[in-house]
């Protein structure tokens, strides 16, 4: 999770692509289209700060500190992992609500 937090601040498309799952809501087959709309976001959004709040073995959750256009966003998310050959992939995320 940490290295594709700092995939997305670091601009790095690439491997946001190539750690994300076929079978995920978020893969597209249009690499460039992707790749495109992925940097758009990393482009209007500075990444303050990650926090992993508990993890097990094929999830995380977390909360990312974001600002885009200047204000703050928190993103609080249950992410799951599946591997794919011996490499772990990014599958789908589960948005949580602060209680």
């Amino acid at each position: 999770m940490r290295s594709r937090y700092s995939a997305y601040a670091m601009g790095r498309a690439e491997y946001i692509q190539r750690t994300t799952h076929p079978k995920s809501p978020y893969f597209e087959i249009n690499a460039v289209k992707w790749r495109e709309g992925i940097l758009q976001f990393c482009n209007s959004t500075e990444f303050v700060r990650l926090e992993i709040l508990a993890y097990g073995d094929d999830w995380v959750h977390f909360i990312a500190h974001l600002k885009q256009a200047g204000k703050p966003v928190t993103l609080n998310e249950k992410s799951r992992f599946e591997r794919l050959n011996t490499n772990w992939r990014y599958v789908s995320g589960e948005i949580l609500r602060e209680k």
